[in-house]
């Protein structure tokens, strides 16, 4: 090799697997962080209690039929409060994450650093994302071990009556809810993408978690006005609920397969525009 030609360096996986681990250390370490897995760790507390109080257990009025079976069986908790925070404040708190991943470090003046490290530009987005998406699992499971705990200390715990009145074992019932925790978890990836690209297009950490949550505002009220029943399908919220019929026996597969598929798209879509962006990015920063 000639004294001229320059040295290429091809970061190895275990490279990667370090700077990896450094990312989630960083996210999980950050108060922010700590502060919004703890909202949502209260927001099932506030739900059992407020329940609780109630003295009989069919005041749910509206919402997922399994909301009023909350005071039969404290397992059902945990499918109420994931169904209270999945419409706004789980993906709010993704938002959130996802939103300063890139923003973040460019208002912060660390983004060019990160660079100079032999990552390259499609391994550090990669490494972002799947920080993000570690997030949202680990928020999802926040909410569904709080609500367990909650439900367990509230009220009586035992065989599940499913919405569609088949009775399984507490085992049974308990393997759904770590099923449904994790497509809940899965059903972020459209909004952490989204929020992912969003992070690519400013140098404020700020400017882009607050447009990420005006975009999940403004889908949640399209997605509630019936005149636009066209487009609501193709909305990255319209199916987020789908999980209920995970309930049911047997399971009905229809929403949940159409779930997956618009998160898949969604995350097809801005995790493709977020790479095109970042890669041909100038970072003065």
């Amino acid at each position: 090799m000639s004294l001229a030609e320059p040295l290429v360096r091809t970061p190895s996986p275990l490279w990667t697997l370090g700077l990896l681990r450094s990312e989630l250390g960083t996210v999980f370490r950050r108060w922010r962080t700590l502060v919004l897995l703890g909202v949502l760790a209260a927001v099932p507390v506030l739900v059992g209690i407020a329940v609780r109080l109630q003295t009989h257990g069919d005041h749910g009025g509206g919402g997922p039929a399994f909301i009023a079976e909350v005071t039969n069986n404290g397992l059902f908790l945990v499918f109420t409060a994931l169904a209270v925070t999945l419409p706004f404040f789980l993906p709010m708190a993704i938002g959130v994450i996802a939103g300063d991943a890139i923003a973040g470090e460019a208002g912060a003046g660390t983004l060019r650093y990160l660079l100079v490290a032999p990552a390259g530009r499609t391994r550090l987005l990669l490494v972002k994302y799947a920080a993000v998406m570690a997030f949202c699992l680990v928020a999802t499971l926040v909410v569904a071990a709080s609500a367990l705990l909650v439900g367990a200390v509230l009220f009586p715990l035992g065989d599940v009556t499913l919405i569609s009145g088949v009775t399984v074992s507490f085992s049974d019932g308990l393997l759904r809810a770590a099923v449904i925790a994790g497509v809940v978890a899965v059903s972020l990836i459209g909004i952490a993408a989204l929020g992912l690209f969003i992070s690519t297009l400013t140098d404020s950490g700020i400017a882009a978690m607050a447009s990420t949550v005006g975009v999940l505002i403004s889908v949640q009220i399209m997605d509630g006005v019936p005149q636009l029943h066209a487009i609501q399908p193709y909305l990255f919220s319209h199916y987020w609920l789908s999980f209920a019929d995970l309930l049911r026996t047997p399971v009905m597969w229809d929403g949940l397969a159409k779930n997956l598929e618009v998160q898949a798209l969604y995350a097809a879509v801005f995790g493709s525009a977020a790479w095109a962006r970042f890669t041909t990015r100038d970072i003065t920063a």
